[in-house]
């Protein structure tokens, strides 16, 4: 979960931030102005060379730009464009909200009328049966509204609503996991998506109890040998794996992968991204990331840990220095474990001055994370322009959830870093965050992006690339050497071939079998010779 109470949300600090809006109409995130200025000179990367296009691609751009202003055709294109994977997604915050009331009513579940919380049953007083929710239109639609972005108010505090709706449907998604992940992905597959890695809280109540017991020591490498002590940790990560058995039973058994009629999620590749809840004690957050990196390096299903909840709690602000040099330690440890982490998710103010100056520096070089999400105030950081050559460097790719950033922050068009970053060479993914409470869907982000910022098809083809590139799947990539910076040139054993166009040769076809990035990537290279000739042909 994105956060578990109101009560922590810090909502005299926020009143600046007033007029947010839920802007989930594409209609008004358009208007919005369409160039970010020009970053400062220095660190700042030529482009590389324009690739020659191939006669398809050539027409699906040409096709592209004729439907710019038909809104239907429009749609329909970037429905059907491949997008490659979805790295910053929260499963909790995924789901459509009238999946959400319908798991409640399946529960049994009741909500609270006057919190419009998600409560366990029997229903009391100052409650009703969600169950309600299939008959009275009125009470659905209330609950819509209370738990996701719907119909928010333009003057209102998007950020205190946006996280508050965690809480309130959170006694439904925590009970089903693999619901959750049969329903998510098989919109990922719809959107024409290939990759999935989602967030989640692997073993919480044991991660919880085991950091109360060993409690805090300020010498991380004797609180971990604590942690591990007489293989405390090691029963804790064998519980977060019996959960992820149980996840992975109920979402075949939702799917059908089993049966002769699965769903479309069967064939989606699936990781899940251990979270540590940034805002709690610092020895249970220390002990949620020992866990996590554990998990990462023993079990396949696992790949990566992340820090969630809102980045400007005073608990958040107070530790962040600390829990980077948390993670500082623990990749040494466990330097299999990958790293991506919410930073820079902050805005004037929202916070302090002080508190805009090194959240993403400190992300990049204290605990190296390979990715970065959101990343929105780098140009209010000291040095930004540093931190920014580092990521091409390095290349860590930036995770942009556009509407997700519009309703938390009100950070949108020519404020919103995303031409910073592609002029420095940083490897740029589109993502959704919680497109369940920001009632969008990635082909909303991909259109959003290219009618805000002009982006011609090659463009749009090279972001869902990135996010295949920079997905946490093990193996060689399909692509050579840093293809944010030289362009997605194939490896030398699939050179000369026509990349999904064509069965691969020898060499190639014993890469895609060795490597399961290089795999996914054919795929889609497979689905981009199928959409170019549909639309670059003018058919």
């Amino acid at each position: 979960m994105r956060s578990v109470t109101n009560g922590n949300l810090r909502r005299a600090r926020r009143t600046a931030l007033a007029g947010l809006g839920a802007l989930t109409l594409l209609s008004t995130l358009s208007a919005l102005p369409a160039h970010a200025g020009p970053p400062a000179r220095g660190a700042q990367r030529p482009a590389p060379a324009p690739r020659p296009l191939t006669a398809l691609e050539r027409g699906t751009a040409a096709y592209l730009d004729s439907v710019r202003n038909d809104p239907a055709l429009l749609r329909d294109f970037f429905r059907r464009l491949p997008k490659g994977g979805e790295l910053h997604n929260h499963l909790s915050g995924a789901a459509p909200t009238e999946y959400l009331i319908e798991l409640a009513a399946e529960d049994g579940l009741c909500v609270d009328t006057t919190t419009w919380t998600a409560v366990a049953p029997p229903c009391g007083a100052g409650t009703r049966p969600a169950a309600d929710a299939r008959t009275d239109r009125a009470f659905h639609d209330r609950i819509v509204r209370e738990w996701s972005m719907q119909d928010f108010p333009a003057g209102g505090n998007g950020h205190d609503h946006f996280f508050a709706t965690f809480g309130k449907f959170g006694e439904v998604t925590w009970r089903h996991p693999g619901k959750l992940l049969a329903r998510v992905g098989n919109d990922a597959v719809a959107q024409n998506q290939f990759y999935l890695e989602t967030m989640t809280t692997p073993g919480s109540e044991g991660a919880k109890k085991l950091a109360a017991e060993v409690g805090w020591d300020d010498d991380l490498a004797a609180l971990h040998r604590k942690l591990v002590a007489g293989g405390k940790l090691d029963k804790v990560v064998a519980e977060a794996r019996r959960e992820a058995d149980g996840a992975d039973a109920e979402f075949r058994a939702t799917a059908g992968c089993d049966t002769d009629r699965p769903q479309p999620v069967c064939g989606l590749t699936t990781r899940w991204i251990s979270q540590v809840s940034r805002g709690g004690p610092k020895e249970r957050v220390f002990t949620q990331m020992a866990l996590g990196m554990r998990l990462a390096e023993r079990d396949g299903r696992f790949v990566a840990v992340n820090l969630v909840q809102p980045e400007d709690w005073d608990s958040s602000l107070r530790d962040y220095r600390l829990q980077m040099r948390m993670l500082a330690y623990l990749r040494g440890v466990y330097p299999k474990a990958h790293v991506t982490l919410h930073a820079g998710e902050l805005w004037p103010g929202l916070v302090k001055p002080e508190d805009l100056k090194f959240h993403i520096a400190e992300a990049v070089d204290v605990a190296r994370a390979e990715r970065i999400g959101h990343g929105v105030d780098l140009r209010h950081e000291d040095g930004w322009q540093r931190t920014a050559a580092t990521m091409a460097d390095r290349e860590i790719a930036v995770e942009v959830p556009f509407t997700s950033n519009a309703q938390i922050l009100g950070v949108r068009g020519a404020d919103h870093p995303f031409e910073t970053y592609r002029a420095y060479g940083v490897p740029v993914v589109l993502a959704t965050d919680d497109p369940g409470v920001s009632r969008i869907d990635i082909s909303h982000e991909y259109r959003y992006a290219a009618e805000t910022y002009g982006l011609g098809y090659p463009e749009l083809k090279d972001l869902a690339r990135a996010s295949l590139e920079y997905a946490f799947l093990p193996g060689q990539s399909l692509w050579s050497g840093n293809p944010t910076r030289d362009g997605y040139r194939p490896v030398p054993a699939c050179r000369g071939e026509r990349a999904g166009g064509s069965e691969p040769g020898r060499a190639c076809r014993r890469l895609l079998d060795a490597s399961p990035k290089a795999a996914v990537q054919w795929r889609q290279e497979a689905a981009f010779h199928a959409f170019e000739r549909t639309f670059g042909t003018g058919r």
